[in-house]
């Protein structure tokens, strides 16, 4: 910090000198500080605090923080909710990064731009001649930069579906994108950017060619090995002897351990590697220090700083005002710039921030992750990094989610209890002829009202189960999926029961009588 700097040469001056200068330059350093965003002494408890006050209000059950300054981590710290049943992780504990993985694959595909055997502006068929799509042509203009900036026209979906594909033989990465061979853009190529795993997935193939090492061999070889990541893998066997954390699901507002959680490593480049908070803060300091981290230089200055150029209008992600470079999201406030990204796994959730301005940055790993509670999460990361700038934290509006999610659970219970009563109300109405309504409340509120929110619910359950990303919903929000889908399938049995049953009781007085006089008649005369 500026403060200590100042201090070891000011033991180097005269005693008349240090008498004079001393509490001014102390009283600058610390000004200095404070404008920046960083208060001497407290600092780094303040963004712990907050932390540690998040986690325990959304019940997650353990995160491991990594600030940095310059080329230093300057402050590390393990949270764990009491009751949670884990253990407080270590600056060293792994964790999947999720989607931050995707600068590691960006970082991969400049260094073999530098060495000469990618271009940026090449077609992607130049690496992979067997590459192509429904449009042929189409697939023969994406290059990598489109691949690099989310700009080729693949949309979200097929990256998502790809999460829940858990093909581990050889060679799966490869057909999956030669599955795409039917795929129609969701826009022409280079006309709009949407976020895709597939363009990741895409390049780590592209890297393999290039560089004739597998993807994982290239990450350990010229990122992890050079940046001493001594606890990062692309494997989560290998992680598990490391004492990989456990990661969790929630269900109802409550994480659930699950330790055998499979990996789809077909998207190893676009979200499956892992990392620890004290290699993380390697990787951020080459990040922040024009592509250098010790004696290592694992990137041109000028490479690094074209990851982190805006290269497309991001704003349709749903954070904001932001846009897109090479594997990072960059947003502008009123300190400067933010230059992040996030990543989602399902039981794992990942941050990281670069404020060059401060030379400040950040990165924060968590073990367990929702769809909804992705955007507590996201949030709680944006603002301890938005801290280290001056900037206070704002309440989380998502706080409240542990306290809504275990109200998914009424909805199949008030079904029943909807049920109970009106079976208890048909009962009322054969016993009682005066409790019956009449004929317009009878249809109106009896009949059509309820047969239409039975079939709202069908129609939901049948649109989850239609629109071919159930294993995907699953995996992310399986506990509002499991409830829409019995709800779903009670409401359907209840609508062809329900309305047989009302009709029957609202009969008219003597109608079965009758009904049975005809029948009897009709018998005798035939």
């Amino acid at each position: 910090m500026n403060n200590s700097k100042l201090f070891i040469k000011a033991i180097f001056i005269i005693t008349t000198i240090i008498v004079t200068f001393a509490p001014l330059a102390t009283h600058l350093a610390q000004a200095n500080q404070e404008a920046n965003g960083i208060s001497q002494g407290n600092s780094y408890e303040e963004i712990d605090a907050y932390i540690e006050k998040q986690l325990d209000t959304l019940k997650i059950p353990a995160a491991s923080l990594a600030i940095i300054e310059g080329d230093k981590i300057v402050h590390t710290k393990g949270f764990s909710v009491t009751g949670s049943g884990g253990e407080t992780p270590t600056p060293q504990t792994p964790f999947f990064i999720g989607s931050l993985t995707k600068s590691f694959t960006a970082l991969a595909v400049m260094q073999l731009v530098e060495a000469g055997k990618i271009d940026l502006d090449a077609p992607v068929q130049t690496y992979l001649p067997w590459f192509t799509l429904a449009d042929p042509q189409a697939a023969a203009q994406i290059t990598v930069r489109h691949l690099l900036n989310q700009t080729s026209g693949i949309s979200q979906i097929p990256g998502m579906l790809s999460l829940a594909n858990f093909d581990d033989t050889p060679g799966a990465n490869e057909r999956q994108i030669r599955a795409l061979a039917t795929y129609e853009l969701a826009y022409p190529v280079g006309s709009g950017w949407d976020y895709s795993n597939v363009n990741f997935n895409l390049l780590g193939l592209v890297i393999e060619a290039a560089s004739g090492e597998t993807y994982a061999d290239y990450v350990q070889n010229h990122i992890y090995t050079p940046l001493s990541m001594e606890h990062s893998y692309t494997s989560k066997a290998i992680a598990q002897q490391d004492n990989l954390a456990v990661g969790h699901q929630q269900w109802f507002g409550f994480p659930v351990a699950v330790p055998n959680m499979r990996v789809p490593v077909a998207s190893l480049p676009s979200g499956q590697l892992i990392s620890s908070a004290e290699d993380m803060g390697h990787y951020i300091i080459a990040q922040l220090n024009e592509g250098e981290y010790d004696d290592a230089q694992i990137l041109s200055a000028e490479g690094t700083m074209q990851m982190h150029q805006p290269a497309a209008d991001a704003s349709a992600s749903g954070l904001g005002d932001v846009d897109y470079g090479m594997g990072w999201f960059v947003k502008n406030f009123d300190q400067g710039q933010l230059i992040f990204h996030h990543g989602e796994v399902p039981d794992y959730f990942a941050y990281m921030a670069l404020l060059p301005e401060q030379d400040r940055a950040m990165v924060l790993l968590i073990n367990t992750n929702h769809q909804l509670y992705s955007f507590a999460l996201l949030e709680t990361g944006e603002a301890a990094a938005l801290q280290l700038a001056g900037v206070s934290p704002q309440p989380n509006g998502w706080n409240v989610l542990p306290k809504v999610m275990p109200f998914i659970l009424l909805l199949p219970v008030l079904q029943i209890i909807f049920i109970i009563a009106a079976l208890l109300r048909i009962k009322r109405w054969k016993t009682n002829a005066s409790k019956r309504p009449g004929v317009v409340n009878k249809w109106l509120f009896h009949i059509l009202l309820p047969t239409i929110i039975n079939l709202l619910l069908v129609f939901t359950a049948v649109g989850i189960l239609a629109s071919g990303m159930l294993n995907f919903i699953m995996l992310f929000m399986g506990d509002m999926v499991s409830t829409l889908l019995i709800s779903g399938a009670i409401a359907l049995v209840w609508i062809f029961i329900r309305t047989p049953l009302i009709l029957r009781a609202l009969r008219k007085p003597g109608s079965d009588k009758k009904s049975r006089t005809i029948a009897v008649a009709q018998q005798v005369s035939v």
